[in-house]
């Protein structure tokens, strides 16, 4: 049974990963996401992904360039302001600069550096290094 979707995209994105796959195919597809997909792409976490509608509820085909070594989803989704970010990246990556917490926020999905820039908080969704 698929309690968090999320989750288990960024599972799978890891496995392929580490694997050393070239592609892997996340299913069921949802704007949420697709917007992580984004910010993962800009970020240069994952290359190009596209969907694909399947009739059902569709599903993304990644391209992974081998930059991953760890992601994951921050559970429970704890809320954070637009100076509390320190607390979070000491807890959940490996050193200062390396990662980013995705989260979001009013204005959309977004790394810890966006939304300082922007000075706007949000809930955190998930870590990538």
């Amino acid at each position: 049974m698929l309690t968090d979707p999320i989750a288990d995209a960024l599972s799978t994105i890891k496995n392929a990963e580490l694997k050393g796959k070239a592609t892997c195919t996340l299913t069921p597809a949802s704007k949420m996401l697709g917007n992580l997909l984004k910010v993962m792409q800009k970020e240069t976490y994952i290359g190009e992904f596209e969907f694909i509608d399947d009739g059902k509820s569709g599903k993304y085909q990644v391209t992974l360039v081998g930059r991953i070594n760890d992601c994951k989803v921050i559970k429970p989704n704890y809320s954070v302001d637009s100076e509390g970010f320190e607390k979070y990246e000491k807890r959940y990556l490996p050193a200062v600069g390396l990662g980013v917490l995705l989260l979001t926020t009013p204005m959309g999905v977004m790394t810890q550096e966006d939304a300082r820039k922007r000075k706007t908080g949000g809930k955190l969704l998930a870590y990538v290094y």
